[in-house]
């Protein structure tokens, strides 16, 4: 089949998975929720954490769980979703008669296409995108690992998992030896560094923004480790199926759940503990929990996949079609990424000092339920144009720029994807550090 072209175009509603679109679409929430924490601008940040001092019960509630429960666990799962549907998308064009070069050519099309819409993110709204990073990520795995054998990427994904665990391991012993007196560690503090959503000038702030943006792209897409590992675990679900078909790995699944999600809890307890004040650190002693919060957060992150396909299977076992609500998130799920804009384009002009300035006026609990109001939005949103029977606007385009030249575009009256619709990638970056934007 030398030279045959891309012969499939997007996905119809009908081939799709629920369990895919389904955490797409309930994980957004904790995505809204994590970046608007970095629109508090008028309360001073410090230490490691983007969180301010908590000034309440209410504060201080909100903040435990998102450092428990949010802070560096919803952007893995992003990760494993989007190495998943890399796989899907492959496996879709081959069976249609694609061969390899070209299916290739399509995946590099869209993870630079990912890029550029990342940069434009970062230039117009929000300096923390996630797209640029899912794109070079799935740029060098994809050339790397998508055709390798399953063996190669269960092995590759344990060695990356192993060098996180033992930094995390060599992170605690600095902790337990080092001395309550050691001075904080020299660099700038939460209020210097350049996010500029404090900035009321709109050309500085964008400066600003563009300025972060490779750092985010580089440091998360490929120095963090956990996105090219999650990445690498959805290459190797995705051969199997496992979202597609749950009912047949229901005991990996439920494993994954149980296991991961507990270890992300546990891990993410002392980094609460802290922000919450109940457990008294330096700000160096801090920073060492850090990379103990990010590992266990990868388990957390596909802990979270494994829990949401477990009940999409439920529901698609009860025989009875999804309800309004797993519709809505479905919906929201198979339109992540202009859901995913769309919580910046509802944020950025309204929060940021460059724009209406409604953060000042904001504290950390009010500011969760902003983020929750902000989703909702974004569901309601979604759930008209799977009504009308129409894609996401960021989905049309992206597809069409990426099969341009393919004889196959999108056609906008379908509701589906094409099986590897880009991720809602947060800009939450590793959790809340500061070591990194």
């Amino acid at each position: 089949m030398s030279g045959h072209t891309v012969s499939r175009g997007p996905t119809d509603a009908g081939e799709r998975a629920l369990a895919p679109d389904l955490a797409r679409g309930f994980m957004l929430l904790f995505i809204a929720i994590a970046n608007t924490v970095w629109y508090l601008w008028a309360v001073p940040m410090g230490g490691l954490s983007a969180h301010p001092e908590p000034g309440g019960v209410l504060d201080a509630a909100a903040q435990f769980f998102t450092v428990v429960a949010v802070d560096g666990r919803s952007y893995p799962m992003f990760a494993f979703l989007f190495g998943y549907g890399m796989v899907q998308l492959a496996r879709r064009q081959e069976a249609a008669g694609a061969d390899a070069g070209a299916v290739d050519a399509l995946l590099r099309r869209r993870n630079l296409w990912l890029l550029a819409f990342g940069l434009v993110h970062a230039l117009l709204l929000w300096m923390g995108d996630v797209l640029g990073a899912y794109g070079l990520a799935g740029l060098l795995l994809g050339w790397l690992f998508l055709r390798r054998r399953d063996t190669t990427l269960l092995v590759w994904a344990g060695l990356l998992t192993g060098l996180m665990l033992l930094l995390s391991a060599a992170s605690l012993v600095g902790l337990a030896l080092m001395p309550a007196d050691q001075p904080a560690m020299a660099g700038p503090g939460m209020d210097d560094m350049a996010f500029n959503i404090g900035n009321p000038s709109i050309l500085g702030a964008a400066i600003g923004r563009l300025s972060v943006w490779p750092l985010i792209v580089l440091g998360q897409g490929l120095l963090g480790l956990t996105v090219p590992t999650a990445i690498l675990l959805g290459f190797w679900a995705a051969r199997r199926r496992i979202l597609e078909e749950p009912g047949r790995h229901l005991v990996l699944l439920r494993l994954t759940a149980a296991a991961g999600i507990s270890l992300g809890w546990l891990g993410g307890l002392p980094s609460a503990l802290v922000q919450v004040g109940a457990w008294d650190l330096t700000v160096s002693q801090g920073g060492m929990l850090a990379l103990p919060h990010m590992v266990t957060g990868l388990a957390c992150g596909v802990g979270y996949v494994a829990l949401i396909a477990l009940v999409a299977h439920r529901i698609q076992a009860g025989g009875r079609g999804p309800g309004p609500v797993v519709t809505a998130l479905s919906a929201t799920g198979k339109r992540s990424l202009s859901a995913y804009l769309a919580q910046s384009v509802l944020c950025a002009p309204v929060l940021t000092a460059w724009g209406l300035g409604v953060a000042a006026h904001l504290s950390p609990w009010s500011m969760f339920l902003f983020a929750v109001g902000v989703w909702l939005v974004t569901v309601a949103g979604a759930y008209a144009l799977e009504r009308a029977g129409r894609r996401g606007p960021a989905e049309v385009l992206l597809r069409r720029l990426a099969y341009r030249g393919t004889g196959r575009g999108s056609s906008e009256g379908a509701p589906g994807g094409d099986g590897a619709g880009p991720p809602a990638g947060p800009g939450e970056g590793k959790g809340q550090e500061r070591t990194t934007p």
